[in-house]
């Protein structure tokens, strides 16, 4: 939802719950986006850290999995550009 400056300021508990139950709620300056409020539940999942790619693939559970991971050594085919 589109909250005007002046709306959000004197309806502050409105804005918050409804950012609590609906998600973020957009505040505009002169009809123009200025801020968002959201939850924290909502600002933890953007803040999180992420798993780096290697701690990502030593999770997974293809891991133990044998794969085939030699390149061919085929030349390459030839493409008319």
């Amino acid at each position: 939802m589109l909250w005007q400056l002046q709306e959000a300021k004197s309806r502050l508990s409105r804005l918050v719950s409804q950012a609590t139950r609906e998600g973020p709620q957009m505040i505009t300056v002169r009809g123009k986006p200025a801020v968002v409020v959201l939850s924290v539940k909502d600002y933890q999942r953007l803040t999180r850290p992420r798993t780096p790619l290697v701690e990502f693939f030593q999770k997974s559970p293809l891991q133990r999995e044998d794969l085939d991971l030699e390149r061919s050594q085929e030349t390459s085919r030839e493409v008319d550009l």
